[in-house]
């Protein structure tokens, strides 16, 4: 039975000739488009997306919903390209402006690199967030904020704005379409309202649109990393890049700057793996799902499909480097639709909930221990990166390239994957781009331009139907969707129970790290921030143990009890609580977020398609 741990070793050979008898006997039951791949995304995928492809299937997720598919959304909405087109000129700004984005924990360390050489450079730090963390001890103003109230925080933002004509006009004039909407619309939303829903002074709201107006244009409003929080994050996110727009912040130097890419630098992209693979003629499987979000590709209409078989079967699932069981809400959920499936397959460095799960698992080897494609950094200074291979694995693990290389040749596909060495891979990428091999042994990347490029601010171009930034977006419009929403406020919590909120540690990398060695002596377990007010009501001291239970899931975990939290919200690092036996050290440890989300597998943003993991109330109580 699925997750019941009784595994057995198998040889490569068995494994892969496994697997491809079952995809075969999936697409001959319902074709090719019952297949399904979903990987965490990144500079990589030109790899997994391929592959799909060639088997013959439109069906290829990543895990962006639960990350930062309303941001990218958003981002679209207004511009016309994603946040993966954007980027932001940190090191030569004057003002920033974070929505708990806690950048200072984060794992971009070159993105904290060029935050602290802005504000050595004397750039300001605004930090917006439930709770005090390093980001808001490094910031210049913290501004604490009740859960769920960002969008509030912003339409009363921009009234301040533009009732006192603090953008910038020339910018909005020239680029700019709507902004008498915009204005009609966020009238009644003041810094005095404001203040009630976000318990935010209205003197700071106004404070703070003269500070960033004064700094214009070199201003960045950070658009959001991880906005799969509530079910208006879309709009709470779009606000933010609305809001670069009116200060003029955009493709400037110390602003919101555009992506480019080898195309905008007039030099030669690397070549798709997938390049002469036939086209598929088959739709993704949300393509007509009635009532999605924007967009396709959603992970969670994948799930849909898997339970539903609607509007066709998914019956085989390849997860790469992605562990949707442990991301997602309500794994007891989960496994309930992933039981529909006749295949699926694990591949992962480690062992993961889903790998626990599936039939089969793919062991891949660590990043020291391969190479990857060559990859594509998109910047002001785009680049060609490499990824070699360090020393020889330890266990019999093989490079992704190489697994689905093997797995591709025995369905019968394997012309369109003809590699036996990860150099014929990057020979074939590179081949017409003027860039050679060698010329990546300096640094491990080539850049594409010596200075940072900037498109002509006398003549930008938007991807939108109108050409210019579209306040009102035609896109949405066509798919009913409004450009700005009637704010609705958050509920507030029963006594005795809290809006469940949740963040990384610069310690672990999400749920993947905590069984490692070194980093589990330094953090072994999560605990249960708590309000000291709300503590104290319930009889909390520090380091009590707690019981947490939401909808039947009853957990237990250490409360760490502070004045730095928002009374309405608990808070706790995610990743913890493992449940696979063979990761000794962690198994056991702690409470999973994502058990306590139960029912929420489905409850998603209905514009950005992103998972709003925190309309979760639990209830705590001291045991």
């Amino acid at each position: 039975a699925r997750g019941a741990g009784q595994w057995r070793q198998a040889t490569w050979e068995e494994a892969l000739s496994y697997i491809a008898g079952k995809l075969q006997a999936v697409a001959g039951k319902y074709g090719k488009k019952a297949i399904a791949l979903t990987d965490r995304g990144g500079l990589f995928t030109d790899l997994t997306k391929s592959f799909i492809k060639a088997l013959g299937s439109p069906n290829y997720f990543d895990h962006d919903d639960t990350c930062a598919k309303n941001v990218n959304i958003a981002c679209q909405s207004l511009f016309g390209f994603g946040r993966g087109e954007t980027g932001y000129d940190f090191a030569n700004t004057k003002h920033i402006v974070l929505y708990g984005r806690n950048i200072f924990e984060a794992l971009q360390v070159k993105e904290v690199n060029n935050v602290l050489n802005g504000m050595e450079s004397g750039a300001k730090l605004t930090y917006i967030d439930i709770r005090a963390n390093t980001t808001a001890a490094k910031a210049d103003k913290f501004l604490r904020i009740r859960p769920g109230t960002d969008y509030a925080f912003n339409l009363a933002l921009i009234h301040t704005i533009i009732k006192e004509k603090l953008y910038d006009a020339e910018f909005v004039e020239k680029y700019v379409t709507g902004l008498d909407e915009l204005t009609a619309f966020v009238a009644p939303y003041t810094p005095e309202w404001a203040e009630k829903e976000t318990e935010i002074p209205a003197a700071e709201i106004v404070a703070l649109a003269r500070q960033v107006s004064e700094a214009k244009p070199n201003v960045i409003f950070h658009g959001g990393w991880m906005l799969a929080r509530y079910v208006d994050s879309f709009y709470a996110s779009r606000t933010i890049y609305l809001l670069n727009a009116l200060m003029g912040s955009v493709e400037t130097k110390g602003g919101f700057v555009i992506a480019k890419g080898a195309g905008d630098v007039g030099r030669k992209g690397l070549n798709s793996l997938g390049k002469n693979i036939p086209e598929v003629e088959a739709k993704i499987v949300d393509a007509a799902m009635p009532g999605k979000s924007m967009g396709t590709g959603h992970i969670v209409n994948c799930y849909k499909a898997i339970k539903t078989g609607q509007p066709y079967p998914i019956k085989a699932l390849i997860s790469y480097r992605y562990d949707p069981m442990a991301s997602l809400p309500d794994p007891q959920a989960q496994k309930t639709y992933l039981d529909n499936l006749d295949l699926l397959v694990s591949i992962d460095v480690n062992y993961s909930e889903t790998g626990w799960f599936a039939d089969v698992i793919l062991p891949e080897a660590t990043y020291l221990e391969r190479s990857n494609i060559l990859a594509t950094q998109k910047g002001v200074k785009p680049s060609f990166l490499i990824r070699r291979q360090a020393v020889a694995p330890r266990f019999d693990s093989k490079p992704g390239w190489e697994i689905f290389s093997l797995l591709a040749e025995k369905m019968g596909v394997g012309h369109h994957f003809p590699y036996r060495r990860i150099e014929d891979i990057w020979a074939y990428q590179l081949e017409g781009t003027g860039v050679s091999l060698q010329d990546f042994a300096a640094k491990g990347f080539v850049g594409l331009t010596d200075k940072p490029v900037f498109q002509d601010r006398e003549n930008l171009k938007f991807k939108t139907p109108s050409g210019k930034i579209e306040l009102i977006s035609q896109t949405l419009g066509k798919n009913n969707f409004p450009s700005f929403a009637t704010y609705v406020s958050p509920k507030k919590p029963d006594a005795g129970y809290f809006r469940l909120t949740f963040g990384r540690s610069p310690v672990h990398t999400h749920a993947q790290s905590q069984n490692i060695s070194y980093l589990h002596e330094i953090l072994s377990e999560n605990s249960l921030w708590i309000n000291d007010q709300k503590a104290r009501e319930l009889g909390i001291e520090n380091n009590d143990l707690v019981e947490v239970s939401s909808d039947g899931y009853v957990g237990s975990i250490k409360a760490l009890v502070t004045p730095y939290i928002h009374p309405e919200a608990v808070y706790m690092l995610h990743g913890f609580g493992n449940e696979i036996p063979l990761k000794t050290r962690s198994y056991g440890k702690g409470i999973r977020d994502t058990k306590l989300e139960t029912g929420l597998l489905e409850t998603v943003d209905p514009v950005g398609g992103g998972v709003a993991y925190l309309e979760c109330m639990v209830k705590v109580r001291k045991i």
